[in-house]
C-alpha cells in the first residue's frame, strides 16, 4: 500500500518541479476564486443575488444611470456577459433598462426605488466576507494592491 503524498503550495518541490500543479499561481488565483464564489453564494442567498448580479449592483450603487458598456468597462467584461444579467435584475425589478434620449443607439440603466433598498439589504456582505477571509484590514489592502498589479500588468500582454 503506498502512502499518500502530501504536496502543499509551501513545499520546496515546487521549486525542483515548476509544473506541480500547486507551483501554479493561476491555479492558486482560480481555485481561491472558486472559493469566493461558493461562499458569494452563500452569502448573496438572501438577498437572491448571483455573484455577477452583486457585481452589477455594486457598480450602480456607486453611480446610477449608466450606459451598458460603462457597466461592463468597469466590470472588464464583455457586453454578451452582461446584458443577460442586466435583463434578469430588470426582471427582479431592481433596474431598468431605457434607450438614451440623446443617443437612441445606447441603453441607460438606472436603479429603482428596490434597487436602492436593495443596497440597504447588502450593507453587511462585505463584513460577512472579511469574517470569512479571517484575514486584517491591512492583510486585505496588502493582497487586493497585489492583485490590481497582477491583473495590470497582465492587460498589457494581450
Amino acid at each position: 500500500m503506498t502512502e499518500k503524498q502530501d504536496i502543499s503550495p509551501s513545499d520546496d518541490r515546487r521549486s525542483i518541479d515548476p509544473l506541480l500543479l500547486d507551483s501554479q499561481l493561476c491555479f492558486s488565483l482560480y481555485s481561491t476564486m472558486h472559493a469566493f464564489n461558493k461562499t458569494y453564494r452563500r452569502v448573496l442567498k438572501g438577498l437572491d443575488l448571483t455573484y455577477p448580479q452583486y457585481l452589477v449592483m455594486l457598480v450602480l450603487w456607486e453611480r446610477d444611470e449608466l450606459n451598458v458598456s460603462d457597466i461592463c468597462d468597469r466590470l472588464r467584461l464583455e457586453t454578451t456577459t452582461v446584458t443577460p444579467l442586466l435583463k434578469r435584475l430588470e426582471g427582479r425589478g431592481v433596474l431598468r433598462r431605457e434607450r438614451s434620449k440623446q443617443d437612441e443607439r445606447q441603453v441607460i440603466i438606472s436603479l429603482t426605488d428596490v434597487g436602492r433598498t436593495l443596497k440597504e439589504q447588502a450593507r453587511n456582505i462585505p463584513h460577512c466576507m472579511a469574517e470569512a477571509l479571517e484575514c486584517s484590514l491591512d492583510e486585505m489592502i496588502d493582497l487586493q494592491g497585489r492583485l490590481d498589479r497582477i491583473r495590470e500588468n497582465l492587460s498589457k500582454h494581450l
